[in-house]
């Protein structure tokens, strides 16, 4: 695939443009890694797009009121943590589907992005504080980046080196044997979508501060890439299965696809065809590879 994009798109090698992939697989990675968690429970999200959307809107709001940077950043994230808190609480205590609760979310989520912004792009007043967020670097290495490591570093480390990350895979891999073996399962499910909002809040404030305003468009469509790239990097959609250095390798391979496509002109509605089939596609061999466990 990236023989062939390099052949028909010249400069797909081009420094600038391995920043642009760098920055855009920011995003969608930090996201994915909070989908990961999720998925390995056998649940899923998809208001995270949604999220992104009201999050970044959120924080430029709180930066043209005055708020100092940091607290535009953390008043961001927090909505996200929010958002995901109440899909967590409904999916876990009230004992919903998953997919319910988020698409409802996905919905009420995206509205209220549009009700903050009276259905506008709200522009952030003078020089975004956070902007180096989403636009810096540090060291030669843009921030985005940088904070897409940290997040991974910090999601591994709960999943592989902690009690609570032992009992997200116990209960992807069996509910009740996990109930029956004295896992508060209600608690860890509340506490994987309140991570996932917490990862797609900071997503969103990326997103902001790389286009230095609140798009309440922004995230549209994201869910879709997050889930991609968590399948892709080898996660059952079925629970239980599936490394958080994988999800990191689908999203590398979901960005350098998207960025291969633009590069070659590829229409937009032929690019959702194709990142449709690619889902289709992994999920298919997710589900043949457990048929054949079985």
């Amino acid at each position: 695939m990236i023989v062939l994009m390099a052949v028909i798109a010249p400069n797909f090698w081009s420094l600038s443009n391995g920043f642009n992939v760098a920055r855009a697989v920011s995003i969608n990675a930090v996201l994915a890694a909070g989908m990961t968690v999720v998925i390995l429970t056998g649940g899923i999200d998809l208001s995270v797009g949604s999220i992104i959307g009201v999050a970044g809107v959120s924080s430029v709001l709180l930066w043209n009121s005055g708020a100092p940077a940091v607290v535009a950043v953390v008043g961001g994230i927090l909505v996200g943590a929010a958002a995901g808190l109440l899909n967590g609480l409904l999916v876990a205590y009230l004992a919903l589907p998953a997919f319910i609760v988020t698409l409802g979310a996905l919905t009420y989520l995206r509205g209220t992005a549009y009700a903050l912004t009276d259905g506008q792009p709200l522009i952030a007043e003078g020089q975004l504080g956070f902007r180096l967020l989403g636009n810096g670097n540090f060291a030669a290495i843009p921030s985005p980046v940088l904070v897409m490591v940290i997040t991974y570093v910090v999601v591994w480390f709960i999943l592989e080196r902690t009690t609570f990350g032992r009992h997200v895979y116990a209960v992807g891999g069996n509910v009740e044997a996990a109930r029956l073996a004295g896992i508060k399962v209600k608690s860890v499910l509340l506490r994987v979508y309140l991570l996932a909002g917490f990862t797609a809040g900071l997503a969103g404030v990326m997103f902001a501060a790389r286009v230095e305003s609140g798009q309440p468009r922004a995230g549209e469509g994201y869910e879709l890439d997050a889930i991609a790239a968590v399948v892709l990097g080898g996660t059952s959609l079925f629970g239980g299965r599936g490394r958080i250095y994988g999800t990191f390798v689908g999203a590398l391979i979901i960005g350098v696809l998207s960025n291969g496509l633009v590069l070659m002109n590829v229409p937009f509605f032929t690019q959702l065809i194709i990142k449709g089939a690619v889902i289709v596609v992994a999920v298919a061999l997710d589900s043949l590879k457990n048929w054949r466990a079985r």
